[in-house]
Order: C-alpha cells, then sequence, then structure tokens
C-alpha cells in the first residue's frame, strides 16, 4: 500500500523562487467575478505593498509551513497504524477524540480528501486547489487578503487561515467506528453500503470479533486502497464492491448472497450537495433533485440494508440535518431520510456525535447525529 512521503508532498507544490517584483507584476487574484491583477486589486482596495511582501516571503519560504502541515496532518506515527486505545463509551462518542487514527486515512486519500471533493458551499475552493493557485501559479484567493487573513500571516499563522476559510472533505475517525462497534453494535458480519475513505474499514476490521466486512463505494480509487488496506487482515474475510448501493440492490447475485448476512450495516450516507465528490457514479450527480435523490439513492439502499441484515441486527448511521445556513435551499436530511428508515426499521437508539474541532471550516453545521436501528 503505497504512501505519500513529505518529499512527493513538497514537490507538487515546487516551483523556481521568484522575486518580489515579478511576482507584483504578474501575480493575480482570484475574485467572484474573475481573475484581477493584483497591482490593479492592490489599489482598489487600499492593500498596503507590506502585506503583499509578508505573503511572498510565505510563498517564497513555502516549504516550512508545507512541512508543519505534513508532520501534523498527513505523516504517519507507527503507533496510531493499530487501535491501542480502549473504546470510547456509549453515549461519549467523539469524531474528534484521538484523532491520530485520522491521518492514515487521509494520507491515503490525501488528493480526494484535500482536492478532488468539492464542497456544495459556492465560494469555498478545497485547500489543494488554493495552495497550487498560490504556490506555482502565483494566483491569490482573495481572503487571503482581507484584513482578518493579513493579520494572521503577518504573525506567522498562515495555516489558521487556510483551515479556517478552505474546504477538507470529512473525515470519519476510524476510533470512533472502532467504538461504536464495541461499545453499541457489537457486530461480526459488516456491511458498509459506503467506504467512508477507508475509515470504516479500519475501524472494523481493528476490532478482534469481527470476522467479515463488506463494503462497496464510487471512487474506484477509494475501492483500490481500501481493498489494498483490508488484504493486510488475513485472518478476516473481506470483499470491496465498486458500484453504487442502489445498483447491489438490484443484483439478483448480491442479493441471494447475502440475504440476511450481515449482523450490523454501518454507515455516514453523503449529505446531499454539502459534499460534492467526484465521478458521474455519484448520488448526487445521478439524481436531479432532492426528491429523486431520496427515492433513487437513499430508499433503494434503505432496503437494501435490510434485505442483507439478519433479524434483530442493527444498521447505524450518522446524519446532520443541515439546512438554508450552509446551502441555497433548505432541506430536512434528518427528518426525511429517517421517515423513510422507518418504514423498515425500528428506531432504537439516537445520541450526539461530539465533533470539537478548531481547524474546521464554517460551511457545515456539525450538530450530527448517531441513529441506531433494529430489524
Amino acid at each position: 500500500m503505497k504512501l505519500l512521503r513529505l518529499n512527493e508532498f513538497l514537490n507538487i507544490f515546487h516551483r523556481e523562487p521568484d522575486t518580489l517584483p515579478n511576482f507584483l507584476r504578474k501575480a493575480t487574484v482570484r475574485t467572484s467575478a474573475g481573475l484581477v491583477p493584483l497591482k490593479e486589486y492592490m489599489a482598489r482596495r487600499q492593500i498596503d505593498k507590506e502585506k503583499i511582501k509578508t505573503l511572498f516571503e510565505n510563498i517564497k519560504n513555502r516549504n516550512e509551513y508545507l512541512t508543519r502541515f505534513y508532520n501534523l496532518s498527513l505523516r504517519i506515527d507507527p503507533e496510531f497504524l493499530t487501535i491501542q486505545t480502549p473504546p470510547m463509551k456509549n453515549k461519549h462518542m467523539n469524531n474528534n477524540e484521538s484523532i491520530n487514527y485520522k491521518v492514515l486515512i487521509r494520507n491515503m486519500h490525501y488528493k480526494g480528501i484535500l482536492q478532488d471533493t468539492k464542497s456544495g458551499i459556492e465560494g469555498v475552493p478545497t485547500y489543494i486547489d488554493v495552495l497550487k493557485d498560490l504556490y506555482l501559479h502565483s494566483i491569490i484567493d482573495y481572503k487571503l487578503l482581507t484584513p482578518s487573513a493579513s493579520d494572521y500571516i503577518a504573525k506567522g499563522r498562515i495555516g489558521s487561515v487556510f483551515s479556517s476559510f478552505y474546504f477538507r472533505a470529512s473525515i470519519m475517525n476510524p476510533y470512533l467506528v472502532y467504538s461504536l462497534n464495541h461499545s453499541v453494535l457489537k457486530g461480526t458480519k459488516i456491511f458498509t453500503p459506503t467506504l467512508g475513505w477507508t475509515s470504516y474499514c479500519f475501524g472494523f476490521l481493528q476490532c478482534p470479533y469481527v470476522t467479515e466486512y463488506v463494503g462497496t463505494d464510487v471512487i474506484k480509487d477509494v475501492c483500490t486502497k481500501t481493498q489494498e488496506y483490508a488484504n493486510m487482515y488475513k485472518d478476516k474475510k473481506t470483499t470491496i464492491f465498486c458500484e453504487p448501493s442502489e445498483n447491489l440492490a438490484k443484483s439478483a447475485q448480491f442479493r441471494k448472497k447475502y440475504r440476511e448476512h450481515f449482523d450490523v450495516v454501518f454507515f455516514s450516507p453523503p449529505y446531499y450537495r454539502l459534499e460534492l465528490y467526484k465521478g458521474a457514479e455519484q448520488s448526487t450527480n445521478k439524481y436531479t433533485s432532492y426528491e429523486e435523490w431520496l427515492e433513487g439513492y437513499w430508499e433503494k439502499t434503505i432496503e437494501l440494508c435490510h434485505h442483507v441484515l439478519e433479524p434483530g441486527g442493527r444498521m447505524c448511521y450518522i446524519l446532520s440535518g443541515y439546512g438554508s445556513d450552509n446551502t441555497k435551499e433548505q432541506y430536512d436530511l434528518l427528518g426525511d431520510m429517517n421517515r423513510i428508515t422507518k418504514k423498515y426499521f425500528k428506531l432504537q437508539s439516537s445520541q450526539p456525535m461530539h465533533n470539537k474541532d478548531v481547524h474546521s471550516t464554517n460551511h457545515k453545521e456539525t450538530a450530527e447525529k448517531i441513529m441506531v436501528f433494529v430489524k
């Protein structure tokens, strides 16, 4: 399984050094109206040249910041390749407890998480897109020139600006998955209708009593890397499919093989139009309206989960009810999706998933619920 090394990460953003006069002459600012020459933007916004000089010094010395970011967010610590931390207790689930378990996931899927997955909120570019623009093409996102950003940059805290303003796809902590199974679900044969950037596979296969894991996703790279990761567990049976869960619901072969086969189904479904994943087979790309998505993706997936669960088996998903603060339209995601689920399952419990993350963008609410249903 290939992982991203520091020198490879630095090379993504490598460019021959420039001079400040050249930078001032060639640089542009990305605004909602398009690219504007930096000098014109400075005059229009009355931006002092010293602020641009400070930003330019950060660009010139980019490897200092990039190395800090890699060491914090992408560097693999062998101690966290297996879960040794005691599981969190029921009703105390926090996605940002023991966050070092997320690092392997972020490293494996850095491009998907930091660049390819787009925000559903207009005007929120991805982290790597902004860094590539800035470091490789002298294109400055206008937010980097706001007074608050300039103050942070002057204090040597450009990383806080990148973390606050720019989008990174959310990651389920494998330690949360591990804890949920130990403390709540207690599953031995697991099905996940999405792969969650391999985090579900990591969390479940670390449970000693899990004997089988089956999952599916539509992102080919995620499927390949998840299977590579799963192959390391020689004592467990693992199968990874690479197609939409609603397609598996139509597969006679899949339905026959896995009828009432699993004791736990787990996933965090895609939040409609909040995170836009790459690929034509993504549910948010296949269905043109929220209503079509609920019927074509969600209900078909829930029906599949009911079919593959044994009587008394549990289905657990993590969901947020987000609305007009985040999107142009308002969706009662939690209410609508739970209403459909209750046609097939009985609600057993719900609890908040705590998500105390000081390095998150403001593009989404974090009132996420852990819902557990029983067949």
